[in-house]
């Protein structure tokens, strides 16, 4: 699911010049895929296979600039873009090199600076991030940095599929006490597209709220935050200083590595610290985890859904359901 699913790779924090390269690795901990961000020398980026091609050696090890990739262990080479060049011993070998020699390379796509990768066949990318970028082509994100002192990561021993329950508003005036002084909940708009979730925070009176243009979808309103949830496991949150974006990985069955990046918009003010983002993080956790000993629990059956709340988390379910019937139905005895 996972494979065939967008994963978040980078954003702007991650910028090369032209002859660097950067290893990251794709969820660590759980598909562990060594993946490797170049920049050749007409300034292109390529996101390959940090893998040689001969006896599956790491190219590299570290960032920095590079002129070529040439693998550490029996020196096979390969240009920036991936294709392999020479193996020493192969020189004369007819067909050297031929398409299976070059480097791997996943499905990649990009919004803005924001760089995503799908390793396997699965859905495009526009009809995955469509309904984003319908809301937010207006902003100014052409102008987003890194904010590494509001960014954190976070450990919650709960299954990563209980943050895909929580894109619904019916929580918020019991769990997140500074959200329900910021939020108008007389009113939680929803809406379903594909696998994209978006819940719609209507900002109280004397809450910051998007400066709309003309003829905008939500025109007339003051939104105080676009609550994106892209399945299986991305959230990217916007607010009128910036983007928030929360990457949930799994790591074990009862264990979620939870990744909050922050980016700012030039000249913003406001910002994570105002709206408490740290602290809601923190009482989300609280709520998976307790929520992780009690669906243990023999006696739990799961409860009637909410109408007019609770379709993001059913929705939600019936994604999960239909991958794990496609996988299960693509699995050999």
């Amino acid at each position: 699911m996972f494979r065939s699913s967008w994963q978040f790779a980078f954003g702007p924090e991650s910028t090369l010049t032209p002859g660097q390269v950067r290893p990251f690795t794709l969820l660590p901990d759980f598909l562990d895929e060594p993946l490797l961000h170049t920049m050749d020398t007409e300034g292109d980026q390529h996101i390959l296979a940090n893998v040689c091609t001969h006896r599956g050696n790491l190219l590299v090890r570290k960032p920095g600039p590079c002129r070529n990739l040439v693998c550490p262990y029996h020196g096979r080479r390969f240009a920036l873009d991936g294709l392999c060049q020479t193996q020493p011993g192969l020189g004369e070998v007819t067909g050297f090199p031929g398409q299976e020699d070059h480097l791997k390379r996943p499905v990649p796509a990009q919004f803005e600076a924001f760089h995503f990768v799908r390793l396997g066949e699965g859905p495009s990318f526009d009809s995955w991030f469509r309904p984003i970028q319908e809301k937010v082509s207006f902003l100014p994100l052409h102008t987003l940095s890194h904010d590494a002192t509001c960014s954190h990561t976070y450990k919650v021993k709960a299954n990563w599929a209980l943050y895909g329950e929580l894109p619904e508003g019916l929580h918020i005036p019991f769990v997140h006490p500074a959200l329900r002084e910021a939020l108008d909940l007389t009113a939680y708009p929803l809406d379903i597209q594909g696998q994209t979730v978006l819940q719609t925070g209507l900002a109280r009176e004397n809450e910051p709220a998007f400066d709309l243009p003309h003829g905008h979808p939500d025109a007339g309103n003051r939104i105080y935050a676009w609550y994106f949830w892209l399945f299986p496991n991305l959230m990217l949150n916007f607010y009128p200083w910036g983007i928030s974006l929360n990457l949930v990985q799994p790591t074990g069955p009862e264990r979620t590595r939870v990744q909050f990046l922050t980016y700012r918009f030039t000249g913003q003010t406001g910002g994570p610290d105002s709206h408490a983002l740290h602290d809601t993080e923190l009482e989300d956790e609280s709520v998976v985890e307790t929520v992780q000993s009690g669906v243990r629990s023999s006696f739990y059956q799961p409860g009637r859904m909410v109408p007019g709340w609770e379709e993001g988390v059913v929705h939600f379910h019936h994604l999960l359901t239909q991958h794990l019937k496609l996988n299960t139905s693509n699995t050999s005895p």
